[in-house]
Parts: structure tokens; sequence; C-alpha cells
């Protein structure tokens, strides 16, 4: 599929009204968005909370353990929703908490626990490591390949330009573990292990953020695989396994939330020729046409960390994401005016789009070379 093009006026008229719709949301921000993140916080802290603790009270249900009438019966619906909940929490700490302060969303309220720069979450990845690989490497340099790592995360083949290896029959299979393991890809993502097994990086130079990424990896296995089962004495397995399985609950529904808004059909992927002596209208337009968004409602939305609104993300990273809904009406119509594509789709549509993209490109093809203008369309 072609996609349109836009000369220098035209690209100039277009960064121009995103700046203003930008400009529009930033001369808004104040006490809503505060009280919004601050809410959402609390709430999540005392649902990861209410959920430990409703997988240790479950275990009174335990047969054997206790002289009451226990059963399997009782057991069963207590730790599932504990283990649910916990996968909840962790989801929102992940998506629409941690990864949207850390973007800086919040920066101008000057509230230390809204800082960019001091936030951490609850997962693998180092903040800081996190914060260059994501918000620097990935929003500025999005879906150029050789820039920017998200583009198969150094495991995955994600475009016909990249050459074809029989190392990438595998491509399902990689796509697989690493959903459920998404996390620690994130973690390592900054480390670039393809690079040091092509040796194009010494272990010498991957050592520093390995080690920061390992220090952080040991921190949150430490809190999760062992001091809360610990806790559990006797029954120290069924809390590491329900901990095991809110973690994967997060990583899989991250996985197909990111993975939908950057790999679905209709998405361009970039050469490195592109971002020379960019514009800030070229850049707003090649970040259009490297995102998709996810249709859905409110709850969709934040649980999404309104990554399902991928493409006001990637054009507005520093707003606050639940703002997101509120503007995209505008951006569409902005793109419609323009005849520029708003790539959006329901979540089973575009994630299908992107398995069968991570199938196809598993098998050998003709390598297609870049149209230098716009990339390439998936």
């Amino acid at each position: 599929m072609h996609q349109p093009k836009l000369n220098p006026s035209q690209l100039d008229a277009f960064g121009a009204e995103m700046d203003a719709v930008r400009a529009q949301v930033r001369s808004d921000l104040g006490e809503r968005d505060t009280r919004y993140i601050k809410r959402l916080i609390r709430f999540q802290r005392r649902l990861d909370t209410g959920s430990r603790a409703l997988i240790f009270f479950s275990l009174l249900f335990w047969p054997g353990l206790t002289h009451a009438l226990a059963s399997w019966a009782a057991f069963l619906p207590l730790i599932t929703i504990g283990t649910v909940g916990l996968g909840v929490a962790k989801i929102l700490d992940n998506m629409e908490i941690g990864h949207n302060i850390m973007h800086g969303q919040y920066d101008w309220t000057g509230d230390p626990e809204l800082n960019s720069q001091r936030f951490d979450w609850d997962t693998a990845c180092p903040g800081d490591q996190w914060r260059h690989s994501h918000n620097y490497m990935h929003h500025t340099y999005t879906n150029i390949l050789g820039k920017d790592r998200d583009v198969g995360y150094g495991v995955l083949r994600m475009a016909e330009e990249q050459p074809w290896r029989p190392y990438c029959l595998g491509n399902p299979l990689y796509a697989f573990l690493l959903m459920l393991n998404f996390d620690l890809g994130v973690a390592l993502h900054d480390v670039e292990a393809d690079r040091l097994f092509k040796r194009e990086k010494r272990w010498s130079e991957a050592w520093p953020t390995l080690r920061g990424g390992l220090k952080k990896i040991g921190k949150v296995f430490l809190k999760d695989y062992v001091l809360f089962p610990a806790l559990a004495g006797p029954l120290f397995f069924v809390v590491l396994i329900a901990n095991l399985i809110a973690n994967v609950i997060r990583n899989i529904w991250a996985f197909v939330i990111i993975f939908c808004g950057h790999f679905p059909d209709g998405v361009e992927i970039f050469d490195e020729s592109i971002c020379k002596d960019e514009s800030r209208g070229h850049w707003y337009y090649r970040q259009l046409l490297g995102s998709a968004n996810l249709d859905g409602g409110k709850l969709f939305h934040l649980m999404s960390g309104n990554l399902s609104h991928q493409i006001e993300h990637h054009l507005f990273p520093d707003l606050p994401a639940h703002r997101y809904a509120e503007i995209s009406p505008q951006v569409r119509e902005i793109c419609i005016r323009y005849g520029l594509p708003y790539n959006s789709g329901p979540l089973h549509r575009q994630f299908g789009s992107v398995v069968r993209s991570i199938c196809r490109l598993a098998l050998p093809g003709r390598q297609r070379p870049f149209d230098l203008d716009h990339g390439h369309v998936r």
C-alpha cells in the first residue's frame, strides 16, 4: 500500500497543527491530572496489598492445614481471585503508572513522587536503562531499523527489510517466549545481547548495563519468589506459583498491547537515512505512520496504560496519557484533512495481523529495498 506524500510546506503545516494540539493540552494541565494519577497510585497499591493478603488468606483453606472443613472448592476461588488481582495491580503499575510517570508526563507537577528521574517500577528493567532505551532511542527513532531496538527487541525478525537467516525459522517460538518473559526482555534490552553474540560489541562494554539489570532482576525476584513465599511457610511454592502467574499475566498483556501498537498491518518500518536533517513536521509524520491504535472503552484504555492510543502517545509522549482519548478525535480529523492514515482497529484484528507477520517473517522471502521517502508498510 502506497502512503501519501507531503511536501515540505505541508509537513511544516502538519507539524504546526500537532504543536498546537500539544500546547492546548499543556496549557490545561492542573489539579485534575494530579488527582487522577495519585488516586490511581493509591488504588493500585491497595489492590496489590489486598490481592496478596487474599492469596495468604486462602491458604487457611488448604486441605490438611487446619482442622476446619477445608476443601479445594473453598481454596481455589480465593487464590484465583488474589492471583488475578495481583496481575491487574502489576499491569497498572507497569503501564498506566510506571510507564507514564517515567516518560515525564507529570514532571510539571514538581511532586517528588511523580518525578520521572526518581520513580522506579515493580518490574525487572531498571528505570534509568528504560528511560534511555525507550524514552530516547525508541521515541526518537521510532521504527527505524538500526536505530530503534524495539523493532524485534534484538530477537525477532519483524520486517522484510531485515535479512533472513535460518535462525528466523524460530520467530514464532521466540515471540512466545518473549511474551511470557517480557519483563526480562525489556530488562536486557540495553545490553544488546544480539550484538554481543555477533561479536559487534564486547562483554566489557555490556557489563555495566548488564550488572545494573541483574541487580534489579534480583531485587524483584527476591520479593516475589523468595520473601513473600517464605512468609507462607510450608506452602512456599503455592505463593511462589501465584506470584509467577501474576507476573506472566502482566507480561502477556504488555506484550500484546505494545506489539499491537507497533507491528500490525499498515504500520511502516523506516531506513536510517530518513531521519537525517528531519524537520519537526516530518518527525510527527513518521510517528503517525509508525504507530497504530486499538479500539475500546475506558477500562480497556486504562488497562493498556492508554497505549491503546499509541498514535497519540508517539506524537505526544510527554502529555499525561489519560488525555489521549480526549485529543484522539482532533488528531484523527487533522490526519483526514491531510490525507494521512489513522490506523486503528479492535484488539483481535490488530493482534491477529501481528501474529501473521511474526509467522510469515520466519520464512525466507525476497528482501525489499526501502522506499526512502516512506519506508515500507507491513
